[in-house]
Order: structure tokens, then C-alpha cells, then sequence
């Protein structure tokens, strides 16, 4: 297998990995690569974007295109970090505090940085990440359409120079289309979880939980089982105007690679509206279930597995239907029932 630029860097015992993200075969239609349940790389999929062919022209031309929507009357968020931080966005050496700094700024005033430090190598990283398209960058999307299908996705665009996103998973499916610059994502299976060391859950630089394994770096003397995961990892490079669909709960990493990035993607959920975030159950399970007894956890497992994981229709097919309550099929009205519920009981 060819040595990718990441691949370099690692650690032989686990040089043997990782494979490429699958690409989607030329003429797929897009709706069922939105359908798809793994990874897929759609090179070309946005190449007809006027965003795509002004960064294809120079990084300069790029920033020009994006200053026409700047909204420069609501801040951006910005982090900033110094050049030794090596583009990586993470926690302090004690994982109490972070190794950036957030300001806001207008956003033509970071792009403008950004076009300054272009050619740099000691510039400092900027990143502006998971900033809301139609709100800080109105009417872009109409002039870089996607038609999504029936999807109503959350579009957003992330911008900056050299930078990694340390490696987490969202709940949300992710189309990630490539505007500008080269980007570098590495993918790890939901079930490698166990092997990436996560940090922190409600402390975090990126919003989600990270892990705290540098893959361009690893430290295998103290994440030994990270070498199990890098057998697993996907990777690919995109260009501007590739796409990809990195399905929800998939752990990634993301690169950018070049002095000037910029990164549209949409989210979206195969899930009713009303349908909270699973997170939320994890909390409450931490809350009620982990310093229970082990045989009184194990009672609960064989719970959740009859009430939540293998529910079915013989679940509660023995009781009335009229009766059933929280064990029918949920809809909003029984959605709001239960979510009032529980409010009451937490409350207590």
C-alpha cells in the first residue's frame, strides 16, 4: 500500500494501515450516497461551485469571493493558537484549560488575516469552525447550490489555514464538500471507541468529546491500543470540490493542509424532529446506572435490551393498546408526555 503523508508519522507497529475512504463510482446519484451507512468519497461532487472555481484560481481570489456575503455586523467566532501548537486544536497539558484562544471578529477581518499570512510558515493557526452559513455568509449558499432531496440539513462553513480537528464523532450525518485548500480526513468505525482514548465528556475543545491520540503523532507507550484502531482508520485527501459522507457516529479527524482552507458541510438527522439526543441518555445512564453494584447493572442491561435495543412488537403486545403509554410508538404529543415527565423527576 502507498505510504500516505500521515502514514509517515506513524509508529511502524501500525504502519500497515489505514485504507482509503471508499469513493463513490462515477454517476452515482447522490441520493444514495446520502442513503449510505459507510463512508464514501465523491471526488468532483461541488467542482461546479463559483466558491470551488475562485479557489481554484488562488487563495486570494477565494477570500475576495467570500468577502461579497461577509455579515460583518454579527462577530464570528475565531480560535487562534500560536505556530508551535502545530495546528492542533486541543486541550493545555493538563487538560484543564485549552491551547488556542476564542475572539470574535468580523468575518472579512479573518479573512483578511488570513490572506495576510498566506506563505508564512511561523503564522499562528486561525479557525473559524462550524460557523452557520445563511447567518454569517447570506446568499452564498443560493450562488453554491446542492440539491439534498427532501433533506433539511444545517449548513455550515469552517475556514482557516493549517489546522487539526482532533479526532470525535457527531450525531448528525455529515456531507463535507472541500471549497478550498486540501483537507486530510481520517475516519474510525463507531466500535473503535474503546481504542481512541476519549477525553473529557463535557469539557472539550471541539464541542464533542475528543480523543486524546494524536494520529499524526501517536503515542503508543500510552495509548497502546490505538495501534488496534489505526488498523480500522479510512483515509482520504480532497481537493477542492470533493465531498465526503462520513455517516453519523463515525470518529474523524480533520486536516487541513494548506495556508488557506475553507470547508462547506450540511448535517442532518434520519430521525423524527422531536426525537432528543441520544447524549442526553448517556448523561442520565452515568447519573443512575454506573456506581450501581455490577450484578444490579447487568439487571438493567437485560432492561434496556428488552425495552430499548430489542424492542419490538411483542414488547408490549400484551397490554391493551389504549394502555400502553410510554411503550407505544412515540409521536411529538408522546415525545413532549415523556420529556415532562422526566423534567418533573429530575426536578425532585
Amino acid at each position: 500500500m502507498a505510504q500516505t503523508p500521515q502514514t509517515a508519522n506513524v509508529d511502524a507497529s501500525v504502519a500497515d494501515g489505514p485504507a482509503g475512504i471508499p469513493e463513490a463510482p462515477a454517476g452515482m446519484p447522490l441520493d444514495a450516497v446520502l442513503r449510505s451507512t459507510s463512508p464514501l468519497v465523491v471526488r468532483g461532487l461541488v467542482a461546479h461551485w463559483p466558491a470551488v472555481q475562485a479557489a481554484r484560481q488562488s487563495s486570494r481570489v477565494a477570500a475576495a469571493y467570500l468577502r461579497r456575503f461577509a455579515n460583518d455586523a454579527l462577530p464570528a467566532v475565531a480560535m487562534t493558537a500560536p505556530p508551535d501548537a502545530g495546528g492542533r486544536i486541543f486541550y493545555d497539558s493538563a487538560l484543564r484549560g485549552f491551547n488556542f484562544r476564542q475572539e470574535q471578529v468580523p468575518l472579512s477581518v479573518a479573512l483578511n488575516t488570513l490572506v495576510k499570512y498566506l506563505g508564512d510558515d511561523a503564522a499562528p493557526m486561525i479557525y473559524l469552525g462550524a460557523t452557520t452559513l445563511d447567518t454569517f455568509l447570506p446568499g452564498l449558499q443560493a450562488d453554491n447550490r446542492l440539491d439534498l432531496g427532501d433533506r433539511d440539513p444545517l449548513a455550515s462553513i469552517w475556514i482557516g489555514n493549517r489546522s487539526r480537528v482532533p479526532t470525535h464523532q457527531d450525531l448528525p450525518d455529515n456531507l463535507a464538500c472541500v471549497v478550498a485548500g486540501r483537507r486530510r480526513v481520517t475516519l474510525f468505525p463507531p466500535e473503535q471507541l474503546g481504542n481512541l482514548y476519549i477525553g473529557p465528556l463535557e469539557f472539550t475543545p471541539a464541542g464533542q468529546p475528543v480523543s486524546l491520540v494524536d494520529p499524526d503523532a501517536p503515542d503508543l507507550q500510552r495509548f497502546p491500543r490505538f495501534a488496534e484502531a489505526w488498523r480500522h482508520a479510512l483515509v482520504a485527501e480532497l481537493g477542492p470540490g470533493d465531498a465526503v459522507l462520513i455517516p453519523g457516529m463515525w470518529w474523524h479527524h480533520m486536516a487541513a493542509l494548506d495556508g488557506f482552507n475553507v470547508l462547506v458541510n450540511y448535517w442532518w438527522r434520519d430521525a423524527p424532529a422531536w426525537m432528543a439526543s441520544p447524549v442526553h441518555a448517556l448523561h442520565l445512564a452515568i447519573l443512575t446506572l454506573r456506581e450501581l453494584p455490577p450484578h444490579q447493572r447487568e439487571v438493567w442491561r437485560e432492561v434496556f435490551s428488552h425495552y430499548v435495543f430489542d424492542a419490538d412488537a411483542t414488547t408490549a403486545g400484551h397490554i391493551p393498546e389504549a394502555a400502553r403509554g410510554m411503550l407505544a410508538p412515540l409521536d411529538g404529543a408522546k415525545a413532549d408526555e415523556l420529556l415532562s415527565r422526566l423534567r418533573k423527576a429530575l426536578a425532585r
